[in-house]
């Protein structure tokens, strides 16, 4: 499963478009919601792929500064990422057909051995 941590980022698209903006602690607690995977995700992979996202111009960022003088960093979707979005929207798509289709066929030949 090495590229099990690259599922995060159509999850952190996602949240983000829902969310208009948000920081990284807030979209941490959106990620088992919509998690593509079983596995627990970290918090350090959300906060790289977050920076991954921005350096490709998917998402901008800012810091702001709360009341108590506490810096956060609030992050937003670009126009680029929202196109991101539906090319991942894509691309799962087909992935859940063919996975749909594996599922069956193993089913099916699992009856076949049974009879």
């Amino acid at each position: 499963m090495g590229n099990l941590y690259r599922f995060v980022e159509p999850v952190v698209l996602l949240l983000l478009k829902k969310k208009g903006r948000s920081y990284g602690y807030d979209l941490a607690g959106g990620l088992d919601e919509y998690a593509l995977t079983d596995a627990q995700i970290e918090r350090g992979a959300l906060y790289r792929t977050l920076r991954r996202l921005e350096a490709n111009g998917n998402v901008v960022s800012e810091w702001d500064g709360e009341e108590n003088g506490r810096q956060r960093r609030i992050y937003r979707l670009t126009a680029r990422g929202e196109r991101h979005l539906e090319e991942w929207a894509a691309v799962l798509e087909h992935v859940s057909r063919s996975m749909d289709r594996f599922v069956r066929t193993v089913r099916r030949l699992e009856k076949q051995g049974r009879a």
